[in-house]
């Protein structure tokens, strides 16, 4: 029995950056071996096992074939025939495909420290095209990689080309695609990933609503950028910087789909592309089953994003509504983090990443405002069920009326 150390384990530690989880690769051992070391065996699919003490995953070498469709289409054998380069074929990415003894000595069969050095991700074998989720994988490696100048290897792109119009993409599960999807939005480049899924076709299958933005031109006074898919990039590119959260960075990205609805004739105006997007928006999380925060937020700020960048100049009602379509006084984070989308949203212009955005404070002023207002006296007064709804709303409108002079004056 030899045991390995594999994967992201000896790629990151190669390249300098934390090692956060280990993988283990078992060769020359069965399963009854395993079971009397005292691994306990964990899933039905292949011979996985957690340390006794550890917890941590243990493998036994395995070859893969290619059985059926998508990602669960495989038929794996493990015995202590398999050898160490048998199983490392397997893998995605050469970098990938390296394992490590105790004593750090590296069996790199493929290659991956060369193309280390060199910044390409590269896949191993010819049968990274049986496996459509690597994609999205390998889509997901250069937006984390991105800043230390990774790229893709041409016929490792031309690969993912290929999967893309075979239908495999179609197979993925939406559990299995989101949480790809999840963990790219949360590289330090999430827009890397949007790019390298365009550039091998598979935006097209997974998000045809995002793919159509490309070349949509907004008016230049407001986007120098111009291309509503390049904006969308750049968005996503300032929440990155800002560290957002996921729900800012999903509703990032699916901001402005409306303006892909809009009749070439009206370009590049985009009247009511807020409205038009909601069914799009809401395909799109249906599609990938996102989370219900991150389903909502991106609703919200389709419908709102544009009351936002008007803050200042909305009406005391306008503002209520907003207020109350945001339920602000249950979940004021919620609307802290539409703030977020909407600054991100202005800053995600050519040349206008630096403005200040005065509309944040404004709306948090305004959010305060209507929350001070106490129903304690309403209560005294007499008012109840939906007179007391009423005078409740009374009192903010005259709240937020007084909060706009002040900061007009």
């Amino acid at each position: 029995m030899q045991i390995y150390k594999v994967g992201g384990a000896v790629r990151d530690r190669l390249l300098g950056k934390p090692v956060t989880d280990i993988d283990w690769v078992v060769v020359g051992a069965t399963t009854e071996e395993m079971l009397a070391k005292g691994f306990r065996p964990v899933g039905s699919d292949f011979p996985v096992f957690l340390h006794p003490k550890s917890g941590e995953e243990y493998a036994l070498a395995r070859t893969e074939r290619k059985s059926g469709r998508g990602y669960g289409g495989f038929t794996f054998h493990a015995s202590p025939e398999v050898t160490l380069e048998e199983d490392l074929i397997r893998r995605d990415l050469t970098i990938n495909a390296m394992a490590e003894d105790d004593q750090q000595n590296l069996t790199d069969p493929y290659h991956g420290q060369r193309d280390l050095e060199a910044r390409l991700l590269r896949h191993v074998s010819p049968a990274f095209a049986e496996d459509p989720l690597r994609v999205l994988r390998v889509a997901r490696f250069a937006a984390r990689y991105a800043t230390l100048g990774f790229t893709v290897a041409p016929e490792t792109l031309e690969l993912m080309r290929q999967l893309s119009n075979s239908g495999e993409l179609e197979a993925l599960t939406a559990e299995r695609s989101w949480k790809e999807i999840s963990r790219a939005l949360m590289e330090d480049q999430p827009q890397v990933f949007i790019e390298v899924l365009r550039a091998c076709g598979a935006l097209k299958v997974l998000m045809p609503e995002v793919d159509a933005l490309f070349g949509v031109p907004q008016p230049e006074a407001h986007h120098p950028e111009i291309d509503t898919g390049v904006h969308t990039l750049s968005v996503l590119e300032q929440a990155a910087l800002h560290k957002q959260p996921l729900t800012v960075r999903w509703s990032c990205l699916l901001h402005d789909l409306g303006k892909g609805l809009t009749p070439e004739e009206e370009w590049p105006r985009h009247i009511a592309h807020e409205h038009k997007g909601l069914k799009l928006i809401k395909a799109v999380n249906e599609r990938f089953k996102a989370p219900k925060d991150c389903q909502e937020l991106a609703l919200l700020v389709g419908q709102y994003h544009t009351h936002g960048h008007r803050a200042l100049e909305l009406k005391p009602s306008t503002l209520l509504e907003l207020l109350q379509s945001f339920d602000v006084y249950r979940r004021p984070q919620r609307f802290e983090e539409f703030i977020a989308a909407c600054e991100m949203d202005a800053r995600g212009r050519k040349g206008l990443e630096q403005r200040s955005y005065p509309q944040a404070d404004y709306l948090r002023g305004a959010a305060n405002a209507a929350r001070g207002v106490a129903v304690q006296p309403l209560l005294e007064k007499g008012f109840k069920g939906p007179e007391l709804g009423e005078a409740i709303k009374r009192e903010r409108l005259k709240a937020l009326k007084a909060y706009k002079e002040s900061a007009s004056s």
